[in-house]
């Protein structure tokens, strides 16, 4: 007989909704600027022809369907706040600042080391911060979230230098027997230093967004209070990622299409204003397909999916700080960042430079 959670359960591969309402909402956060950034990634790199022997992974569709040669896997002993150390250390020493000028912590996971204390905490510790420090739950969008929320505390004078963090080892989270959803995934975190900047510096004009009834499309089923973790549920393999490829790839060309357009419009910016756009490290069609619609040329887009993979809420800072070590933004400039994900959720700014 078929119970509630069954039920619950069975949503996960629902098509979720047709279309999702992108709201028009838009604000901005100016006066804040990014003092320094850095990334971790793991030693270890699993190359798609190492996943074809282990598990029997496809090769050449990873590559042809996804535009990913490989990615990083953390070793055992590691967890996402040790990720979060690594790349914050290097932020630090990149923006040539004391730790303890640093009042405020935003982590951006959806990989805790813990349901409870929050990563941040044990980040704020190992550290030795002192510092409220929290997380954000926003998925691939992370680090957007967290952005934000640090340039808001610095821009209203709550804080001085904010340290905002997106991380997550998805390694631990997807089914390696998921032929079409593990190879998407690796590991890694970044890390940026927020403080007080001139007037024109910061977030020029930003969206956030959430559609809930698209949670379906990407979720863990298992492990919460809805559905705590049970023999039942690990055994039917509940306790691990689970999405809808194809919804998800049409939801986010769409998503990403509008929102990096209404973006433009509020700030009164175009394409060729922007610097370097810096999207989501999902999947090199999503972005060639949004990139297309929207008229940006490939020289303007910097991508490194095909040496990491998505490493989820890490991808945005890791990508932002690999494009800063490349040269492709200097002061003044302009850059477009954009994160989406499960939720669904989203994050869209031009950042000043």
């Amino acid at each position: 007989m078929a119970t509630a959670a069954d039920h619950d359960l069975a949503k996960a591969t629902d098509p979720g909704p047709d279309r999702t309402l992108f709201t028009r909402r838009t604000s901005s956060l100016l006066g804040v600027q990014i003092a320094g950034t850095g990334s971790y990634l793991p030693d270890h790199i699993v190359t798609n022809d190492m996943l074809n022997e282990q598990y029997g992974c496809d090769a050449n569709w990873i590559v042809q369907r996804t535009g990913i040669l490989e990615r990083r896997h953390a070793p055992p002993e590691m967890a996402t706040s040790d990720m979060c150390v690594e790349a914050a250390r290097r932020a630090i020493r990149s923006a040539g600042i004391d730790p303890q000028q640093i009042d405020l912590l935003v982590v951006g996971t959806f990989t805790p080391d813990y349901h409870c204390p929050s990563t941040a905490c044990l980040v704020q510790d190992k550290l030795g911060l002192d510092c409220p420090a929290f997380d954000t739950a926003a998925a691939c969008a992370g680090f957007m979230y967290a952005l934000v929320t640090a340039s808001q505390f610095v821009a209203t004078g709550n804080a001085k230098c904010a340290l905002a963090i997106g991380a997550d080892l998805n390694s631990r989270i997807v089914n390696p027997l998921d032929q079409r959803t593990y190879p998407l995934f690796g590991d890694g975190a970044g890390a940026v230093l927020i403080t007080r900047g001139n007037p024109h510096q910061g977030l020029v004009c930003y969206q956030l967004g959430s559609d809930g009834s698209g949670g379906p499309l990407l979720d863990r089923p298992a492990g919460g209070t809805k559905h705590p973790l049970s023999p039942e549920m690990v055994a039917a393999g509940a306790h691990f990622m689970r999405m809808d490829g194809r919804s998800v790839f049409k939801w986010a060309v769409r998503m990403l299409t509008d929102t990096i357009e209404l973006v433009l419009e509020k700030s009164g910016m175009t394409i060729p204003d922007v610097s370097v756009f810096l999207l989501h490290q999902a999947n090199i069609r999503i972005i060639t397909a949004a990139a297309e619609q929207l008229g940006i040329p490939q020289e303007k887009l910097f991508n490194n999916l095909q040496k990491y993979g998505n490493t989820s809420g890490a991808s945005i800072p890791i990508v932002l700080d690999e494009a800063i070590q490349a040269g492709k933004l200097e002061r003044g400039d302009t850059a477009l960042l954009c994160g989406f994900g499960g939720g669904l959720t989203w994050g869209t700014g031009l950042f000043r430079w």
